[in-house]
């Protein structure tokens, strides 16, 4: 297994004391991140699904009552009932119990609710894996701002150091003008490089500060070696396999043809009848009527009813033509989610690989870059060197330095994707990380 040790101590310099590191930044998020917090709460909604579409197969009771006052005139012909003017007022109340026997829509509304349920669970763990690739990115671009910014800084002393001397010895005539002037472009441009550093660190810390809701404070930076491993499996097709087996994206996709498969089902089930068992408990009392008598009635009716649909304008067969058409879209969509799903995983697994050969090379620049700079100096104290060679093999060396940090942070960013991709991705793999950041007082 290829093993790659990387000194950060070369690659961000000495820093201030910690204050939180990616886990607890990442913890934090889980409370403060409105996207998370979002995706939660729509999971949340979401479970609901399963108790509506129960409650249609279980009974259904209503309770109903009313009261009236009648004002009648009627007048009877050939009867023995007195005709004239009543008034009187009559009350009721009952309940009403419907119990499903056969429904098949009902039924398969009950199963979509099952898929709809998982599905929200699937929709909850994709955000929860973003959200650590999100916090990831932001974290380490704030470490590599900051740390550019520092190496920005430092050139920015030497070359205003430059810059005195090379008045200084312009002043005493050992120095041209063409050399005071060369050291003030240099200094000028340093100074620019400056603003826009200051201002990368702004912005990275703003993005930052968008998941957890407040600034993040100092960072926990690598101050220890730190080791990356290749991946295992090392091959890129037993990624995309995996990717196949457990991508959740995929899963979300195979999830949505299920219901799109349903979907067919509960339109077809419009033509087919519905049956019930339908009972009531009611309650009549009048204290007169139009025949003058009163009356008092309880009446307990138990029945079933048969629905038979017969012709609906055609409705029922145009949405099984929609059912149909859109479960020929979700199985479309599966194959693009299977062919991202491989995508995604092979740019992954070839950034991680690629990046620490690059790791390598870097370490090995910065190695060489330093001796160079070594050599510089010696060569100016005997002078076959000048300054402006000494602060070009300083900036060599920075440059080299940057660079190599850059190349562990996107390694280490790739090794997330690549677990996202295949749809592991867990807090664990960030507490991995998060042990390569701690501080080990030396700071």
């Amino acid at each position: 297994m290829k093993r790659i040790l990387i000194l950060v101590a070369t690659l961000l310099g000495a820093g201030p004391a910690l204050s939180v590191d990616l886990l607890s930044v990442y913890r934090e998020a889980t409370l403060q991140d409105a996207v998370y917090a979002s995706a939660k709460a729509q999971y949340i909604a979401a479970q609901e699904r399963l108790p509506q579409a129960r409650a249609l197969l279980l009974p259904n009771v209503n309770f109903g009552a009313g009261a009236n006052y009648n004002d009648v005139d009627v007048e009877y012909k050939g009867s023995t009932f007195a005709s004239g003017r009543r008034d009187f007022y009559d009350y009721n109340y009952g309940v009403t119990v419907i119990q499903p026997l056969y429904r098949k829509q009902n039924a398969v509304l009950y199963e979509q609710a099952k898929i709809q349920v998982s599905q929200a669970q699937t929709q909850f763990t994709v955000a929860a894996q973003d959200l650590m690739t999100r916090v990831a990115q932001a974290y380490f671009d704030v470490l590599l701002a900051r740390a550019n910014l520092r190496t920005i800084e430092s050139q920015k002393t030497a070359v205003a150091q430059q810059l005195e001397q090379a008045k200084r010895n312009f002043v005493v005539g050992t120095a041209t003008i063409t050399d005071s002037r060369e050291a003030q472009a240099r200094y000028d441009l340093v100074v620019a490089q400056e603003l826009g550093a200051q201002n990368e660190v702004e912005v990275k810390n703003r993005a930052l500060e968008l998941l957890v809701g407040k600034p993040a404070g100092e960072l926990a930076g690598p101050t220890t070696p730190i080791t990356l491993n290749d991946p295992q499996p090392a091959q890129m097709d037993a990624w995309v396999e995996q990717a196949y087996q457990s991508s959740l994206q995929i899963a979300l996709a195979q999830q949505s043809l299920e219901l799109a498969a349903r979907d067919i089902d509960r339109a077809r089930a419009g033509h087919q009848p519905t049956l019930d068992a339908v009972g009531s408990l009611s309650r009549y009392y009048a204290n007169s009527s139009v025949q003058g008598i009163g009356s008092d009635v309880q009446a307990l009716v138990l029945g079933v009813q048969l629905n038979v649909p017969l012709y609906q304008g055609g409705a029922i067969s145009s949405r099984v033509r929609e059912a149909v058409a859109n479960q020929e879209r979700a199985r479309q969509d599966l194959e693009n989610a299977r062919r991202s799903a491989a995508l995604q995983t092979r740019q992954a697994y070839l950034g991680l690989t690629s990046g620490l050969a690059q790791i390598k090379a870097l370490r090995q620049a910065v190695a060489s870059t330093q001796l160079q700079l070594e050599s510089t100096k010696l060569g100016q104290e005997v002078g076959v060197r000048t300054a402006v060679d000494v602060l070009n093999a300083e900036q060599q060396l920075s440059l080299a330095r940057s660079n190599l940090a850059q190349a562990l942070y996107n390694a280490i960013l790739n090794q997330l994707r690549l677990k996202a991709a295949v749809g592991k991705l867990a807090e664990a793999d960030l507490a991995d990380i998060n042990a390569l950041l701690k501080d080990d007082g030396a700071r």
